[in-house]
C-alpha cells in the first residue's frame, strides 16, 4: 500500500481526507511555496479563503484570526500536515459558524450526496444480498460468494477491483470487455490499481458520481466510498427500464401527447413515483406519494399497490393490521408471492429507508408493471425516440457533462439543456467567470423568456469562446433543436479537450492545439515502436478494425495491451470485439471516454478524436523522465497480461503537483499507475520525447470538420421539421 497515492505520517489525519482531496490539497500547498520551497502559516490566509469550502462563509482576515489561535507566529514554517491541520480546524470553525453539527470529516460533499460516512448495516445488508443473488454464478466470484451480510467481507472483496467491474456489467451489460478485468486470486499492486481505475472509468460511463473517490479509496476499501459507490450502481441498474425508450408503456402515465415530453424530461426516480401514483389513483388511494421515505411508513400505499398490481395474492390483513410492522411484514409476503426479492426488513419500511425504499418499488416495477399494451400509445411513444446515431451522442454528451462535477444532473439532455442552465453551468467549468450569474435565472423557471434570456447568455459566451455560431439565438435551444445543441456540445467538447492538452505541463508553452497535431502525436507515437500502421485522419475508415488504437494504447504502455485477445478486425463480428476490447482497455489505462464500440467500428469521426485526444492526454500526464527517456516498447504479440507483471514490482503512482485533481476530461480524480523507470519491464527503444509534436506543426486539417462542428440554423433548417416531429 505504501507505493500509492499521498500519504501522511498521521495515520487520523490520513483518514480525515480522501485520495482526491489529498491531491486537491497538497497541489493548492506546493503552489504557494516560495524560492526557498517553504510555506510560512501567512500563506495560508488568501489561499484557503479562495478555497469553495470557506469563501462563502470566511474572508481573508477571519481565517487569518482562526490561524492565529493556534500558530501566533504568522511568519513560522509550516508542513503539509500543518496546513490540512488547519484546514481541519478551519472547517470546524466553518460548521460552527454555520450552526451545523456536521463532523471535521464530513466534506464528502454536494457532488456526491450518495457518499455517507456513516454506515447504515440495513443498506449494506440490501447490497450484499443483491450481489450474493446477482452474481452467484460468475465463473470467477462465486469462489467468493455469499458474502456473509454481518462481516466486513463486502468491503474485503471490492479491495481487488473485480467485484466492482463485473457488478457494473450487471447494471449496464457490456460496459466492460471483461477481457480487460485483472482476474486472478492474488493481484499486484499494479494490476488492483488498473482494475479500480477501469472501474470507475466505466461507472462514469454509466452515470455515476465519481468526483469524490479515488482508486486508492476503494484500494484501501472505505466502507462509506464503496457503499456509496455500490448504491449508485444498483440504482443504475434498477431504474434502467423507466424510460419510454425502454419501456413505452410508460406513456399511459400521461393523458395527452403534449404531456411526453414533460415525461421524457423526469430523472428515472420521478418517473417511478409518477407510475406509484397512476396505480394508487386507480386502487382508491387518496393520498399522493411524494418521496420513498416519509410518505411509505406507514406501508398503507404498499398494500394498495401490491392489491391492484396482483390481486391474486390481496389479503385483507395487510389495510387491517394496526401495527406498521406487522403491515410492512405482510406487504413483504405479498411481493414474495410476486416473486420480488426480498432485500429490505419490514423495519426498513417503518424507518423510512429512501434508497431501500426506492429499490424496491424498482423491483416491483420490473416485476409486474401493469401499464397497458395499447399499441396506439406505444407507436407513439416509439415515435418520440431519436434515431441511433442522434442516441449515441445525446448519450456522451450527457455523461460528458455529468463527469465535469457540476452542481446540475443530466437525464435527458434535450430536455434539461433547455432553461440554458446547465449549460452555463458548463461553460463556467470550461471557462471560469465567463457567466454573468446575476443575469442567469436558476431553475424552477416559470417565465420562458427568463429560459430566453440564459440560453442567449449561451449564445453571447459561445462567441467569445470562438465558437461557430451562425445564425443561432437562445430561442433555438430552448425549443429544444436537437442538431443544434449537439453540434454545440459538441465544440465544447472539443475545446475542453483542447485546453487540458495545451496547458498540460506547459509542454507546448502555450502553443495552441489542434486536431493536426493530435492526429501527428498519434502516428508519430505508434511509428515509434517499429509498426507501420498509420491515420489519414480521424475518419480513416481503416480504423474500423480497431488496431491502429490497440496498437497506440501498446505504444504508451506496452503492459495494458494482450495481444492474444486480439483479433485480426476482418469480419463484423472480429471489430465488435476489438472494439470493446479498445474502450475498456484505454478506461483501464486512465482514459475517461464516454463512446460505444459503434463509434470505433463505424468511425464516428467526433468520437475517434476524442478517444485518440484522451490517449494523448493520458500519456502526456505522465512524468517527464518516464516518458521522455524511458519509452518502451509494444508488448510482443505472445505476450500474456500476467507475464508482464510478476508481483515482485510495484509501479508508482504519476501524482505530480502540477496537475490537477479536478481536470475534467480525464476525470479519473485518481492518479495512474505507471512503471517508474527502473521498474519498466520494457526496454527503451528510443529517446524520442512522447510529448514532443516536431519542429514543424503543419496544418493538416481534417476533412469536413469545420462544417461537422459549426452551429448554423440555416445548415439545419430541411432537418427542422422531422427534428420537431421527434419533439
Amino acid at each position: 500500500m505504501s507505493s500509492f497515492g499521498v500519504l501522511v505520517s498521521d495515520q487520523w489525519l490520513q483518514s480525515q481526507f480522501t485520495q482526491v482531496e489529498l491531491r486537491s490539497l497538497r497541489s493548492k500547498f506546493t503552489s504557494i511555496k516560495n524560492q526557498n520551497g517553504k510555506v510560512e502559516v501567512g500563506d495560508l490566509p488568501p489561499l484557503m479563503a479562495k478555497l469553495k469550502a470557506f469563501s462563502e462563509m470566511h474572508n481573508e482576515e477571519e481565517i487569518r484570526k482562526v490561524l492565529a489561535e493556534s500558530n501566533p507566529d504568522m511568519s513560522s514554517e509550516i508542513d503539509f500536515e500543518g496546513f490540512l491541520r488547519a484546514y481541519l480546524n478551519l472547517q470546524s470553525h466553518a460548521n460552527t459558524k454555520e450552526g451545523s453539527p456536521k463532523s471535521s470529516s464530513s466534506f464528502l460533499k454536494a457532488t456526491t450526496t450518495t457518499l455517507l460516512h456513516t454506515i447504515i448495516e440495513s443498506e449494506k445488508a440490501s447490497y450484499v444480498a443483491h450481489i450474493n443473488s446477482y452474481l452467484r454464478d460468475d465463473p470467477f466470484l462465486k469462489q467468493f460468494l455469499p458474502i456473509d451480510p454481518a462481516s466486513n467481507g463486502l468491503f474485503d472483496l471490492a479491495r481487488d477491483g473485480v467485484l466492482l467491474c463485473k457488478l457494473i456489467n450487471v447494471a449496464v451489460p457490456g460496459t466492460i470487455d471483461e477481457r480487460a478485468i485483472n482476474v486472478k486470486r492474488v493481484l499486484n499492486p499494479w494490476e488492483r490499481n488498473e482494475n479500480h481505475t477501469l472501474c470507475l472509468n466505466s461507472a462514469k460511463a454509466i452515470g455515476c458520481t465519481v468526483v469524490n473517490i479515488g482508486t486508492q479509496d476503494l484500494v484501501e476499501g472505505r466502507p462509506h466510498l464503496v457503499l456509496g459507490l455500490i448504491s449508485q450502481i444498483i440504482k443504475i441498474q434498477l431504474l434502467a427500464d423507466l424510460n419510454l425508450r425502454k419501456t413505452p408503456q410508460l406513456v399511459e402515465l400521461v393523458e395527452d401527447n403534449n404531456d411526453v415530453e414533460e415525461l421524457m424530461g423526469l430523472a428515472p426516480e420521478k418517473v417511478l413515483l409518477k407510475w406509484m401514483n397512476f396505480h394508487l389513483k386507480k386502487a382508491g388511494y387518496k393520498k399522493t406519494v411524494s418521496n420513498f421515505s416519509s410518505d411509505l411508513k406507514d406501508g398503507e400505499a404498499y398494500a394498495y399497490l401490491l392489491n391492484v398490481l396482483a390481486p391474486e395474492h390481496c389479503s385483507p390483513a395487510t389495510l387491517d393490521a394496526k401495527d406498521p410492522i406487522q403491515r410492512a411484514d405482510l406487504v413483504l409476503d405479498h411481493a414474495e408471492r410476486m416473486d420480488c426479492k426480498r432485500y429490505l426488513t419490514p423495519k426498513d419500511i417503518v424507518d423510512g429507508s429512501a434508497n431501500l425504499n426506492l429499490a424496491f418499488v424498482a423491483q416491483i416495477f420490473h416485476q409486474r408493471n401493469g401499464l397497458s399494451t395499447d399499441n396506439k400509445k406505444i407507436s407513439f411513444a416509439e415515435m418520440m425516440t431519436d434515431d441511433e446515431q442522434i442516441s449515441r451522442e445525446e448519450r456522451c454528451f450527457r455523461l460528458w457533462i455529468n463527469s465535469l462535477g457540476i452542481a446540475s444532473y443530466v437525464n435527458n439532455l434535450f430536455e434539461d439543456v433547455r432553461n440554458g442552465w446547465i449549460l452555463l453551468e458548463v461553460l463556467d467549468k470550461i471557462s471560469p467567470g465567463s457567466v454573468n450569474w446575476k443575469q442567469a435565472t436558476k431553475p424552477p423557471i416559470k417565465m420562458p423568456f427568463r429560459k430566453v434570456e440564459n440560453c442567449n447568455q449561451v449564445i453571447k459566451i459561445g462567441k467569445q469562446l470562438k465558437l461557430s455560431l451562425v445564425n443561432v439565438a437562445g430561442n433555438d435551444f430552448v425549443q429544444g433543436n436537437k442538431k443544434l445543441i449537439l453540434a454545440f456540445l459538441w465544440q465544447l467538447m472539443k475545446i475542453n479537450i483542447l485546453q487540458l492538452l495545451k496547458n498540460l505541463r506547459s509542454r507546448f508553452q502555450g502553443k495552441e492545439i489542434s486536431d493536426a497535431d493530435i492526429l501527428k502525436w498519434a502516428n508519430k507515437k505508434v511509428k515509434s515502436t517499429g509498426r507501420t500502421s498509420q491515420m489519414e485522419s480521424f475518419k480513416d475508415k481503416s480504423l474500423s478494425t480497431g488496431l491502429f488504437f490497440l496498437e497506440l494504447l501498446s505504444a504508451v504502455e506496452p503492459r495494458v495491451v494482450n495481444w492474444n485477445l486480439v483479433t485480426k478486425g476482418e469480419s463484423d463480428d472480429e471489430k465488435k470485439l476489438n472494439a470493446t476490447y479498445i474502450i475498456s482497455v484505454a478506461r483501464k489505462l486512465g482514459c475517461s471516454i464516454f463512446l460505444l464500440p459503434e463509434d470505433i467500428i463505424e468511425v464516428n469521426q467526433k468520437m475517434i478524436l476524442t478517444l485518440t485526444a484522451s490517449i494523448m492526454y493520458w500519456s502526456l500526464q505522465q512524468p517527464p523522465e518516464e516518458s521522455d527517456s524511458s519509452p518502451s516498447t509494444a508488448r510482443t504479440p505472445d505476450a500474456s497480461p500476467a507475464s508482464s507483471i510478476n508481483g515482485s514490482q510495484s509501479p508508482l503512482i504519476a501524482d505530480s503537483p502540477d496537475i490537477s485533481s479536478a481536470l475534467t476530461f480525464n476525470g479519473t480524480s485518481s492518479p495512474v499507475a505507471t512503471a517508474s523507470p527502473g521498474e519498466s519491464p520494457a526496454p527503451s527503444v528510443n529517446g524520442e520525447d512522447d510529448g514532443s509534436l516536431g519542429g514543424d506543426i503543419s496544418n493538416l486539417t481534417i476533412d469536413d470538420a469545420a462544417s461537422d462542428s459549426t452551429v448554423s440554423s440555416s445548415h439545419v433548417e430541411s432537418e427542422d421539421t422531422q427534428t420537431q416531429a421527434e419533439q
